[in-house]
């Protein structure tokens, strides 16, 4: 059923969005280095890698400059255009056509490049291959503000390796646990609400039974105490 509805909403999404994925296509072609497209391998079901699409936001060779494949908020290599789609969210849209092909669902773990899914636990990592990786889902709406807490860091790597890819490893966990398309469906609603609004705290009221965020992250994705009738 979640692979139907993929299908469906996906290609009812790039119609309905193509009046702004042309004029954003185009502004990419005639400014900054003019690469509308970045294609970057990820880790996809079952270990697989595939070619994720991107709107061309940074520079050409950002994976071998700076901080890899990692991102930080205010980092250099992200073009003066490729910041309003970064923080929009519309440089991911074409990844709509990832989850047509197959490759991706509306909502799973984030693909991630073998760096970062190698950050994952091998707990983690052994659970997240099973379904299809997601445009979003549960590990990026709770770290929505990744850029701004690795900016905030004094050691952004030991940040991102020790504190961040553990705990987004054990809410993946989670998703691949409680997927159906109850689940599916509130993620897509909270995606949008989130994406509307910039509050987190409603995906603890959701979904009670996420795992607790360690201290040194907690006021950072927003946690509150579920409530417990």
């Amino acid at each position: 059923m979640q692979r139907i509805l993929d299908i469906l909403f996906s290609g009812i999404a790039l119609l309905l969005l193509s009046p702004l994925l042309i004029p954003v296509a185009l502004i990419l072609r005639f400014t900054g280095e003019g690469e509308v497209f970045f294609k970057q391998n990820r880790v996809g079901r079952g270990g697989a890698p595939f070619g994720l699409y991107k709107f061309g936001t940074m520079l050409k060779d950002s994976p071998n400059l700076g901080t890899g494949t990692v991102t930080v908020k205010g980092d250099p290599r992200v073009l003066p255009v490729g910041r309003v789609l970064r923080k929009t969210k519309i440089n991911e849209l074409p990844q709509l056509l990832n989850i047509l092909l197959g490759d991706m669902s509306l909502i799973g773990p984030r693909p991630q490049t073998r760096r970062c899914f190698d950050a994952f636990p091998a707990r983690s990592q052994e659970e997240i291959v099973k379904v299809r990786p997601g445009l979003s889902g549960i590990g990026s709406i709770v770290f929505r503000n990744e850029e701004d807490m690795m900016d905030a860091a004094n050691d952004p790597d030991h940040v991102y390796d020790h504190v961040i890819m553990p705990y987004k490893g054990l809410l993946e966990e989670w998703y691949v646990a409680h997927q159906g398309v109850g689940a599916y469906l509130k993620l897509i609603l909270l995606t949008a609400w989130v994406v509307a609004t910039s509050r987190g705290t409603l995906v603890w009221r959701m979904f009670p039974g996420l795992p607790q965020p360690p201290r040194e992250i907690a006021a950072e994705v927003d946690w509150v105490q579920p409530q417990h009738a």
